[in-house]
């Protein structure tokens, strides 16, 4: 067991486009994967990219039964998804809070597609294809985002909506994402 650590934002690491993986079903990849689970379950996170463990690579998990961070979000199947591709399915956007492992005690309304379709391959090099709604969606292009270079501040339209836990949930307990 391998708990990674998370680079931080203002690390220039966070800040690249990822490049696509070459080769699946190989060692090398499921050591990456078993550390990226290892991370991802020691600090609750509902999702981990590559990058934000100083990989580049084009590699994401994410997956949520029930999570303190997140008690009202649906169940999330957990996912190992590598080179994806994310296609909106409709125009619409909805605004809910977010926060990262990166960008640690703070949180931000940041609008997101409602519905989208994403395809990639698992670490087996089966194929994956859904189309998901709501938190689902949400999560899913929350960690595709971090494949780009974009951290959720960077999709925030007002400012007013971003801030320290503590102070925008007084008295609750939010930990980071």
């Amino acid at each position: 067991m391998t708990i990674r650590t998370v680079l931080k934002m203002g690390d220039s690491r966070l800040l690249k486009e990822a490049k696509k993986v070459s080769k699946v079903n190989t060692p090398e990849l499921d050591a990456l994967i078993q550390d990226m689970m290892d991370t991802m379950t020691a600090l609750n996170g509902a999702g981990l990219a590559a990058p934000q463990i100083g990989v580049d690579q084009q590699v994401v998990i994410f997956g949520v039964d029930y999570n303190p961070r997140y008690p009202k979000a649906e169940a999330v199947p957990f996912t190992v998804l590598i080179n994806p591709v994310v296609t909106p399915l409709s125009k619409k956007m909805e605004e809910d809070w977010e926060g990262c492992l990166s960008v640690p005690g703070m949180r931000g309304m940041v609008p997101r597609y409602s519905r989208i379709r994403y395809e990639g391959v698992d670490q087996f090099g089966n194929a994956i294809d859904r189309s998901v709604d709501d938190f689902h969606s949400r999560v899913v292009q929350h960690e595709c985002d971090h494949l780009h270079g974009i951290l959720y501040p960077m999709r925030i339209t007002d400012f007013r909506t971003f801030g320290f836990t503590d102070v925008l949930f007084p008295g609750q307990e939010v930990l980071d994402d």
